[in-house]
């Protein structure tokens, strides 16, 4: 080996280290999100507890199997004085070749059943679990509240799942389009929405806190742009939720909240709607509407909208985060909270140009050509949707 040579092989070395390390760093990340290692829940702690010791033993089989790898290419390199001669051979040698045949087998097979019992454990449901059903759409998830159980949601909201703390919970989750999939890491793994069919999904939250999620079935153009958040509240906090939500919208007490209004029933109520008084039976009783199902065209049901932390597919705030934790929390929705006019007023001017859509295809929310002063008018009304 010449010395130019002998220099390029440190430096070669030196650059397989680094690129795993780079990788392994790049996939570091503090107070992520959407963090799968941070359980928060009695499912993603099944869920925990089967990845951690496959990881272990994956890990464990990478540092042999590699290592091994690396000894023998290092072991048994070409070297100068090499005659050509091949080094011994394992092959024929009975032990070594049943070891690591059944070895591998055994492993396989631990892990495969452990996989089966965790699976069955996650699928069963309490029979005492409140039900929610959840529908996927381009590009937002609403989420049906059946109080009374009689068949009919008495609550219709959009990205923001409210749960009270410590109470498990069944998902009916289904879509109206295409497929998507539902997944808030902290509580529980992923599962699909899928027209036409029905699938479920326990979920439970320790403690009252705000979890991320995201849609991670490929459902088009502004599939990225599709999130959601499950918020969990004290018992409490979450009955106080439930009886405002049951309530109808308020009427509007000033004079440019009611001119909001009125420029929502003629502009916006095609697609969207905001119960009146009265509340969702009101509605039904008025309009003549019977049945289980009662969507509000291709668009979020706005009756208590500023109720909401998150809005667009939960990709903006509805609300200041006043203590920059990073998530609109329950304490900072209403009352004392700050109102973000800004973000509400630049996705009602111009929707496309904050998310992207298909308007030719009735898919997200289209372009209306409101004027400033009308965007200000319809800020105006939906402040007053709590």
């Amino acid at each position: 080996m010449t010395g130019r040579e002998r220099s390029r092989s440190p430096r070669r070395w030196r650059a397989a280290l680094l690129l795993p390390l780079a990788l392994g760093l790049a996939a570091c990340a503090e107070d992520a999100p959407l963090d799968t290692m941070d359980p928060q829940g009695p499912d993603s702690q099944m869920i925990h507890n089967l990845a951690v010791p496959v990881f272990a033993i994956a890990a464990v089989v990478f540092v042999l199997v590699q290592g091994g790898v690396l000894f023998l290419a290092w072991r048994y390199r070409k070297r100068q004085d090499d005659d050509g001669s091949l080094p011994p051979q394992l092959h024929g040698n009975f032990k070594l070749e049943i070891g690591w045949t059944i070895l591998p087998a055994l492993l396989l097979a631990g892990v495969g059943a452990a996989s089966v019992l965790t699976l069955l454990d996650l699928d069963e449901q309490p029979p005492d679990a409140m039900q929610i059903t959840v529908v996927g759409q381009q590009w937002w998830w609403e989420y049906q509240y059946d109080v009374d159980g009689d068949g009919s949601p008495d609550i219709y909201t959009a990205n923001d799942l409210v749960i009270p703390e410590d109470t498990p919970i069944t998902l009916t989750i289904q879509s109206r389009d295409v497929i998507h999939s539902f997944w808030i890491p902290a509580l529980n793994g992923k599962r699909d929405a899928v027209p036409g069919r029905q699938s479920t999904l326990g979920m439970q939250a320790d403690d009252p806190g705000v979890y991320r999620g995201q849609c991670t079935e490929f459902c088009g153009l502004s599939h990225a742009y599709m999130r959601m958040r499950v918020v969990s509240l004290s018992e409490g906090d979450y009955q106080e939720w439930q009886d405002n939500q049951l309530r109808g919208a308020a009427i509007p007490s000033s004079e440019e909240a009611r001119e909001g209004q009125a420029l929502f029933q003629t502009t916006c109520s095609s697609c969207h709607i905001a119960f009146g008084p009265g509340g969702n039976e009101a509605y039904r009783q008025e309009n003549g509407i019977e049945g289980a199902l009662l969507v509000s065209g291709a668009a979020p049901n706005l009756t208590h909208f500023a109720s909401r932390g998150v809005f667009a597919g939960a990709i903006f705030d509805l609300w200041v985060d006043r203590d920059s934790s990073g998530e609109i929390e329950a304490d900072e929705i209403g009352g004392e909270g700050v109102f973000n006019v800004a973000d509400l007023a630049k996705w009602l001017k111009d929707p496309p140009a904050e998310k992207p859509m298909a308007a030719g295809q009735q898919r997200g929310m289209p372009d209306l050509d409101l004027t400033d002063a009308q965007v200000d008018l319809l800020i105006a009304y939906l402040k007053t949707l709590e």
